[in-house]
């Protein structure tokens, strides 16, 4: 474990050079239906120890951006446009076993359900222990200590004896916890992780958000979460993305968007926390339903849901830069201070 205050450092001193860099990132799936464009020209950046909320209901491109900074999309899905920057190499120009040298390794992912990532034959030892020894040369005393480490650093207790156990002797917030050990055995400079904390209940899920940011401030890993939580993000995240129907339609600091949303999307999505709601009237909504992929409107994909549309809507919007940062793609944005 790198010491913290030398990791602090190194993210400031990285802190202008981005450790990935996504542009107009594209992957779409053909089945016999059509084709679905999932992903649809998707550009961020982010920098060493930052952590970023990737937010947006289901089915609006989240995982499938996640699964594709991976490399992991399969038929019939393909990434079929755009870079993906990893210390400025582009991973989706790399083949297979690249990819693999740098899974686990330097990019690590936490999946929603803990067993895509656990082996429910083998003992938690022996996946730990050949996580290590799949990307470094040591003996395998020394990747049992880092194991034993890993457990203790996401708050298991008595690592020796659940290092010895199986998976279905776990909860199901043990294995989660489990999960994420696993993807910081290797110290990986990226995490992507997908709705972890989604199936579990509230307490376990703050002691694991708790843990998690504590480890990215320590060890100056980056940090992707995709989640349609938008409380655990205000908590959570430096900045933050917002997706609808395979498209980033506002990203920037997390306060300023979650507080002064421009795009009326993001907008709607604060509008509907139960919390935002006055006390015994209807809790609010966003009309209608997201799009088929498969069938997206023309122009802007929101503009049948949005009280803001016009004849402009039907043309797609651009992406502008906001003199704050902001990043947003809307012909009608709400005003800085939440006027209409």
């Amino acid at each position: 474990m790198p010491d913290p205050i030398t990791a602090q450092a190194g993210v400031a001193e990285g802190a202008g050079t981005p450790l990935l860099a996504v542009e107009g990132l594209r992957t779409h799936f053909f089945t016999k239906a059509g084709t679905a464009r999932a992903v649809d020209d998707v550009s961020f950046t982010l920098r060493r120890g930052e952590v970023m909320g990737l937010v947006g209901e289901s089915g609006s491109g989240k995982s499938v951006t996640g699964f594709s900074i991976m490399g992991l999309v399969d038929p019939p899905g393909r990434v079929v446009g755009g870079r993906v920057l990893f210390e400025g190499k582009d991973l989706t120009q790399l083949d297979e076993e690249s990819l693999r040298g740098l899974r686990g390794a330097r990019i690590a992912m936490i999946f929603q359900d803990p067993m895509m990532t656990l082996n429910p034959v083998l003992r938690i030892d022996t996946q730990m222990i050949e996580t290590i020894q799949a990307h470094e040369r040591v003996d395998r005393e020394t990747a049992r200590q880092r194991a034993r480490d890993a457990l203790g650093r996401v708050g298991i207790a008595a690592a020796d004896e659940r290092l010895r156990a199986y998976p279905h002797q776990f909860s199901g917030g043990m294995r989660q916890r489990v999960a994420i050990a696993i993807a910081l055995l290797n110290r990986p400079e990226l995490i992507i992780a997908d709705e972890p904390t989604t199936a579990l209940d509230v307490t376990i899920q703050g002691q694991i958000l708790h843990e998690v940011q504590s480890l990215c401030r320590e060890t100056g890993t980056a940090l992707i979460w995709i989640t349609h939580d938008l409380s655990v993000v205000a908590g959570l995240a430096d900045r933050v993305a917002v997706m609808y129907a395979g498209k980033i339609v506002e990203q920037g600091e997390v306060d300023a968007v979650l507080d002064r949303p421009r795009h009326p999307y993001t907008a709607g999505l604060i509008g509907s926390v139960p919390t935002q709601n006055r006390r015994g009237a209807p809790l609010a909504q966003i009309p209608g339903m997201t799009p088929s992929l498969f069938s997206l409107p023309p122009g802007c994909p929101f503009a049948p849901r949005c009280p803001r549309a016009d004849s402009a809507c039907a043309a797609m919007p651009e992406t502008e830069t906001l003199p704050d940062g902001r990043r947003l793609r809307c012909h009608h944005p709400h005003q800085e201070g939440g006027e209409t």
